[in-house]
């Protein structure tokens, strides 16, 4: 009878929404200046060796690949969204025909401490990886013919917090494209998060964060949010 009672009185739980948070949900991205709505970001994980020693982790068997809906994506960089946030920057590519068309920055937002005791339990990461605004880019531009010399850097107050490159992956754009086509369809306009080199850390309110992709030592483009 309590259990009854508590199922009708409890407060519904509303997920953050662009009313809610100010604007985050944005769920379009800006390719060649014109507006596109991906239909998924596929995300993978453990892609750079130092990375994974920085987060006392192993290498897996196989790639490591976890899901953010469209609605993932957003425009404010937040601190914290019910418990603080850890960024991580990363290489995105764009999809289209079938290939890699486009390039650009972005910043898988995570929270860590409920990724942490989701590892510990064996279980999904979505709730600390797949949240309303946990993805945010700047805008993309067409890919090089050559992918293997795309480098990344994120700077936060100027300081130079990560840098990376396809040379450093476990897993090249290439590599990845043909493990991902083994079990899913990549759509077009569809974004790869390609991995996130070492330096990752917590968010702080007012923080400028700017991070960029280049072609070998020639800036493709780049994106800045300041934390809210």
């Amino acid at each position: 009878m309590l259990l009854i009672l508590s199922m009708r009185t409890a407060r519904p739980v509303r997920a953050y929404d662009a009313r809610s948070l100010e604007g985050v949900a944005m769920t379009t991205v800006i390719f060649d200046g014109e507006p596109i709505r991906p239909g998924k970001v596929v995300c993978v994980g453990k892609n750079y060796a130092a990375h994974i020693e920085e987060m006392a982790s192993v290498p897996a068997d196989n790639m490591v690949v976890f899901m953010k809906p469209a609605t993932s994506i957003g425009t404010t960089l937040h601190a914290t969204l019910d418990e603080p946030l850890h960024y991580e920057g990363e290489i995105c590519l764009m999809m289209q025909s079938g290939s890699v068309a486009g390039v650009g920055f972005g910043l898988d937002l995570t929270k860590r401490a409920t990724q942490s005791k989701l590892k510990a339990a064996g279980l999904p990461w979505e709730r600390s990886k797949a949240f309303t605004g946990s993805a945010l880019f700047s805008e993309f531009v067409s890919a090089p013919a050559d992918l293997t010399r795309l480098g990344v850097e994120l700077r936060v107050d100027d300081e130079l917090r990560q840098k990376g490159d396809v040379s450093l992956m476990l897993y090249p754009p290439d590599v990845i494209l043909q493990e991902l086509n083994q079990f899913l369809v990549l759509e077009d306009y569809d974004i790869i998060m390609t991995g996130t080199p070492a330096g990752v850390g917590a968010v702080q309110i007012g923080e400028h964060f700017s991070g960029r992709v280049l072609d070998g030592d020639n800036e493709l483009i780049g994106g800045a949010w300041v934390a809210q």
